[in-house]
């Protein structure tokens, strides 16, 4: 592919880590953020240490406080900012976007109050004459293993597959694969859940439990993100492959998952306040798990495990009963699931 320009919307670890990418594939990388001295940082020193204390960022990585200029002339531009600021964000971009681009996001969550997913927030703010069709970048993938190049396999999903096929293109490389996909309901879906399950991951592992409890809620949090997301329009077969369980394996049983990370200071009898505070980064987990139980609810989708990780987080409930009442629940089949989905399908 020949040299494009790209705005990388977010110079958080994963914004940053994925600008590297584009970077060593050619590409002219542009990222722009709202703190003067992490663009300054970027630009200056060519690191960004409060995510990467010893990684060297390539000279021609280049930050930008101002929009408008970050977007001059550029061929595409991908969102990697939290989910409560991407509808502000995709706000300000229509208002100084003057041309059409490829529009990108690889962030990962639902937004609270509407429920929508990240891909609608941005049909609805950017007009549809100045962006192709959103595309998703998602799969297992930690911004700590891909700033050092490590092998990372991910999709790019979209609606139209010529959309996916160009971003595929964009980032491809010896060791940065991505494949397409047309579901972007589930890629989106299976993106922002498998936090909610990491934080009970983590939380099992701060209360002392071991793999065969990791196991048991990756399985079965796999069991109910797919309910929820057929239930909202997905295919199931999303769910088995990259974005979904691959996804919730590397979220679900890493140190380098910040939601893992909540997940097992909660389980060790931190306050979830302290925990936001301390972490220096947004934990998606926690306000999905909202958007997760009301959509359930709303959907009458069965979510055990999501009411409980909720019950917790938001009524306080006390951790280790609320496990023992979720292990005593009335017996069920374990492929209970399946039929559910062929029986909406």
């Amino acid at each position: 592919m020949t040299q494009k320009k790209i705005a990388v919307l977010g110079p958080g670890s994963w914004g940053t880590a994925l600008s590297q990418v584009l970077n060593d594939n050619g590409h002219e990388v542009r990222i722009w953020g709202n703190v003067p001295e992490q663009i300054t940082e970027i630009n200056e020193k060519h690191t960004n240490t409060r995510y990467f204390s010893e990684v060297i960022l390539d000279d021609k990585i280049t930050g930008y406080n101002d929009l408008a200029t970050a977007l001059t002339d550029v061929d595409a531009i991908l969102f990697v900012v939290p989910t409560k600021v991407t509808r502000l964000v995709a706000k300000q971009v229509a208002e100084v976007l003057d041309h059409k681009v490829v529009v990108m996001h690889a962030s990962k969550g639902l937004e609270q109050g509407t429920h929508e997913r990240i891909s609608t927030i941005l049909e609805e703010e950017i007009p549809a004459d100045l962006r192709s069709d959103v595309v998703v970048v998602s799969g297992p993938s930690h911004a700590e293993e891909t700033i050092v190049r490590d092998l990372t396999l991910i999709t790019a999903a979209s609606k139209n597959h010529e959309d996916a096929k160009y971003v595929q293109d964009l980032f491809s490389n010896d060791y940065f694969r991505l494949y397409t996909n047309d579901d972007v309901i589930g890629v989106e879906t299976a993106a922002a859940l498998k936090n909610v399950i990491a934080v009970g991951a983590g939380a099992l592992h701060g209360l002392g439990f071991g793999d065969n409890a990791k196991a048991a809620i990756i399985t079965r949090g796999l069991a109910e993100i797919t309910r929820l997301g057929v239930a909202m329009g997905a295919n199931p077969m999303t769910y088995i492959g990259l974005s979904g369980v691959g996804d919730l394996i590397v979220t679900g049983t890493s140190i380098h998952s910040r939601n893992w990370r909540a997940g097992d200071a909660l389980g060790r009898g931190e306050k979830l306040a302290d925990i936001e505070a301390n972490m220096g980064m947004v934990i998606e987990g926690v306000s999905t798990t909202k958007v997760a139980y009301e959509l359930s609810k709303m959907l009458q989708v069965e979510m055990p495990i999501v009411d409980t990780i909720y019950h917790v987080i938001y009524k306080d409930a006390d951790i280790r009963e609320s496990i023992i009442k979720l292990m005593r629940r009335e017996g069920r089949p374990e492929n209970e699931y399946i039929i559910e989905i062929k029986g909406l399908n």
